[in-house]
């Protein structure tokens, strides 16, 4: 929605600074990958890989290890929360934003309804938690499980049904660095414990008004309609409105207001930013509706080929090209290989300096992210590949094809 009031504008290149810097891209943090998780609301998570390696592009120091650790002391979770994807959370923040999503959960199965005629909800849902927390489960067999009742219904529905109706989470192994293993279900409140579960999942008041603040710190200065597509909700205007009087408020380009805290960092717009590869479906790129600030526009779409996504590459802030790992896996991140090769696709030509840069992140990436690798980064660039102590090296070339 565009102001009727005339603000201070920020233009794109303040906006791209401003985010960079809430997302922790800008200098890599010294800060614990749990305080991270917290602080970014979370990590896009519909592969196992990319949380890990979206750590790796914002923190110092950072290994799979950590966040591996953190996974399997239950201290983070992997569930469906925002747009209906799955993230990894700390157990704080998955108490409190499943519920905040819970009426687009509970809308999404409407979706369905024909599949469900004659399903009792409620029935559906504690015949579900039962079963869950008995032991965990696979979606097949809480399928199975609930068709026992509802012989009639269509199987998907009923499982969409009780992924909507329940806080449900995937344990471990899945989702650890190095281990693999199937995904079964079980409730948060099964999986954390009954003191950390207990309370905030009966309905009491998540605090909207405490989100809100938390997305503009993580992704701010933003408009309504950007927090609205982060979180997959509507009507969240009247937050933003209850806020307003604490809070900075601006205008992009376009004329659209954006809100922001106060002490909100908003860098200087040529501030430098280094290059950074990011996983795919990495939060800065899904987290506004507006993704200018990142993404220039002659390059929508171009980090999709057909519905595989692709890892991308930061340079000078925005969007500047595609990634992958040799060998890999989960659209790219495979990762793990102690060495193997990095193929950086640039959409447009960049300087010699420029080149050297981002083979150094890239070498940086081989180095912390490999199975056994050093922590170190070679030194070698040459004609603009270069290998790194883990034994990888980076190239230019061709994803797409």
């Amino acid at each position: 929605m565009a102001s009727k009031t005339t603000r201070p504008v920020l233009d794109t290149r303040a906006l791209n600074r401003a985010t960079l810097a809430r997302q922790l891209l800008l200098t890599r943090a010294e800060m614990s990958a749990q305080d991270a998780t917290q602080h970014l609301l979370g990590l896009q998570a519909q592969n196992v890989k990319p949380p890990y390696f979206q750590l790796h592009a914002r923190l110092a120091g950072f290994g799979p290890a950590e966040l591996a650790g953190l996974m399997e002391s239950r201290q983070v979770v992997r569930m469906v929360t925002m747009r209906s994807t799955i993230h990894t959370h700390t157990v704080h923040d998955a108490l409190t934003l499943r519920p905040i999503v819970q009426p687009a959960r509970d809308r999404e199965i409407n979706y369905f309804r024909k599949g469900l005629v004659g399903v009792d909800l409620d029935r559906l849902a504690e015949r579900a938690r039962a079963f869950v927390e008995a032991e965990p489960r696979t979606m097949a067999e809480i399928r199975e499980e609930l068709l026992k009742e509802w012989p009639g219904a269509d199987p998907q529905s009923l499982s969409v049904a009780a992924r909507c109706r329940l806080p449900l989470v995937q344990v471990t192994p899945r989702g650890v660095w190095g281990k693999s293993g199937q995904v079964r279900l079980t409730t948060l409140r099964k999986w954390v414990g009954e003191e950390a579960g207990g309370g905030s999942l009966g309905g009491a008041d998540p605090g909207i008004d405490d989100v809100v603040l938390r997305y503009l710190g993580a992704f701010g200065p933003a408009s309504v309609k950007d927090m609205q597509t982060w979180a997959g909700l509507t009507r969240l205007r009247e937050a933003f409105e209850r806020l307003r009087p604490g809070l900075e408020v601006f205008q992009d380009e376009n004329g659209v207001e954006l809100f922001d805290l106060p002490d909100g960092p908003r860098p200087d717009a040529e501030q430098p930013a280094p290059p950074r590869f990011l996983p795919e479906f990495d939060n800065l790129l899904l987290s506004h509706a507006d993704r200018s600030r990142v993404i220039p526009p002659e390059l929508k779409g171009s980090t999709w080929s057909g519905n595989q996504a692709h890892c991308t590459l930061l340079v000078d802030g925005f969007l500047a090209g595609l990634w992958k790992l040799g060998g890999g896996t989960d659209g790219g991140t495979g990762g793990g290989t102690g060495g193997g090769t990095l193929t950086v696709e640039l959409f447009s030509a960049v300087s010699e300096a420029g080149k050297a840069e981002i083979v150094a992140e890239g070498e940086a990436l081989l180095a912390g992210m490999g199975d056994g690798a050093g922590d170190g980064v070679g030194d070698g660039v040459g004609d603009g590949m270069g290998e790194g102590r883990s034994g990888g090296s980076v190239r230019f070339g061709s994803i797409r094809g």
